[in-house]
């Protein structure tokens, strides 16, 4: 089976610097991964220094509030009392609907 086509989501010095600081404070990464909206092998490379090797982590007063970050759909209402921010995606245009047929590799 061959290889998925590269998404084409990266992370800038400034989001990678971030993320570092989220690292060093202790946030899981998969909490960091929700946070950016990139799959954790992205925030595994920063880790590890296979990426951005020579940014410097952000300060504490620079990073978003700990996690966990939760994501996904049909909420339990207690979840979404207990959070400071609930957004809702609405479909407004999707491939399937001209045909396209799911790809093995991307959406399933």
């Amino acid at each position: 089976m061959p290889r998925a086509e590269p998404s084409g989501i990266s992370l800038t010095e400034s989001e990678a610097s971030i993320a570092k600081g989220m690292i060093a404070r202790g946030d899981r990464q998969h909490d960091i991964a929700a946070w950016f909206g990139v799959n954790g092998g992205r925030i595994g490379d920063i880790s590890t220094g296979n990426k951005f090797p020579n940014v410097t982590a952000a300060t504490v007063d620079k990073l978003p509030p700990p996690g966990p970050y939760l994501t996904g759909r049909d909420a339990h209402p207690d979840i979404i009392a207990m959070a400071d921010l609930v957004t809702e995606m609405t479909l407004v245009k999707h491939p399937f609907r001209a045909g396209v047929k799911a790809q093995p590799g991307i959406e399933f």
